[in-house]
């Protein structure tokens, strides 16, 4: 039983960017190109992908990662972690997005920080730097709580709304105000998590689309730190080819 592992919750299909975890750049799916990033940048930890089908699977097993078979009915990816670490009996848990290729050593340990603060569930932030990005619904936003290291909310509309501007921010705006953007980051208590998988989907949850939520919807309450470490969520085709263009 380890007391910290990471799994990545890994689905076949998506309403976006349809089988986007295949997509392959630069001749390798994009699963692939998160695995290997998670397994050189924190060795430490050991590795599982929760997979809904046997194609993703055989992707990850071939190149020498362990892959646990969950079911395809699962409503978020927590709720499908939920399920693997019910094989893998890890005290504590860091959920890595298999849509986050360039996470960062610093940004894992960040989260198992956290919940060695006494944190059931945390999740990390990164300041906006253009509004562009801000007014993007597919760059999910949290608010926290001033002087501290707490989510109030998480939304896809740009939040906080700027009245006097009827919303019409630009650059300089976003870069002098505390607007974050959530990256797909999280990390449970074994006893939260196995929590999240009995709670019925959240009003705000189902609205918005964001699992989170149903943890606030809860009464749980989300540590949430911030980073600076370069990023590229891979939503789209354009982010796709975003992240091939990084490689270089």
């Amino acid at each position: 039983m380890p007391s910290v592992a990471i799994i990545v919750p890994c689905r076949l299909e998506s309403t976006r960017f349809p089988r986007k975890l295949l997509h392959k750049i630069k001749g390798r799916p994009l699963l692939l190109w998160v695995a290997e990033r998670i397994r050189r940048e924190t060795p430490e930890f050991p590795l599982y992908f929760a997979v809904d089908h046997e194609l993703l699977r055989d992707c990850v097993v071939k190149e020498g990662f362990t892959a646990i078979l969950t079911s395809p009915d699962h409503q978020s990816g927590t709720d499908r972690i939920a399920e693997a670490n019910r094989t893998v009996r890890a005290e504590r848990v860091i959920n890595v997005q298999a849509d986050e290729p360039l996470v960062s050593a610093a940004q894992i340990r960040a989260l198992a920080g956290l919940l060695e603060t006494g944190a059931a569930m945390a999740t990390l932030g990164t300041p906006f730097t253009t509004a562009a990005d801000f007014q993007n619904p597919n760059q999910v936003k949290v608010v926290l709580a001033p002087g501290s290291r707490r989510a109030l909310y998480f939304s896809r509309s740009p939040i906080p709304y700027a009245r006097d501007l009827q919303g019409r921010v630009d650059d300089a705006w976003v870069r002098a105000n505390p607007c974050y953007r959530h990256l797909g980051l999280y990390a449970y208590r074994a006893d939260l998590l196995e929590k999240f998988a009995q709670l019925p989907l959240g009003r705000l949850e189902q609205v918005e689309k964001l699992e989170q939520l149903r943890v606030l919807e809860n009464g749980y309450e989300i540590a949430c730190d911030l980073t600076t470490d370069p990023t590229i969520g891979v939503d789209t085709p354009e982010d796709a080819v975003k992240f091939e263009q990084w490689l270089g």
